[in-house]
């Protein structure tokens, strides 16, 4: 069985009418609009064992440096490992944190002391 070349589908679209060439890209684009349902293991499953630096951390937690430091300072988080000077901090811990920070905001204020 021969197979269609990209050149002979490229010279067959080109001979369609207007209303059907827009349909065509219509139909294109229609998947990547759709709601994707991923699972959280689907999006960041790679990243359950990953190591972030203070400032990735920071990031995550939505917090600045300057209070992400202080939540260290004063043990609320623990560095797994050291490159250099440099902290690296534990996905797992650094999740079950930001659940924490979330039910603290949820009842009130969070204070990092």
């Amino acid at each position: 069985m021969r197979q269609t070349t990209a050149d002979e589908v490229y010279r067959s679209f080109t001979q369609l009418p207007a209303h059907e060439r827009a349909r065509f890209f219509a139909l294109l684009a229609e998947p990547a609009v759709q709601p994707q349902h991923f699972s959280h293991e689907q999006l960041f499953g790679h990243l359950a064992e990953a190591r972030f630096t203070a400032q990735e951390a920071a990031e995550y937690l939505g917090v600045s440096i300057a209070t992400f430091r202080r939540y260290v300072a004063h043990g609320k988080l623990k560095s797994v490992a050291e490159i250099g000077r440099s902290q690296l901090f534990a996905t797992k811990d650094l999740k079950a944190f930001k659940r924490s920070l979330q039910d603290i905001r949820a009842r009130g204020s969070v204070s990092a002391t």
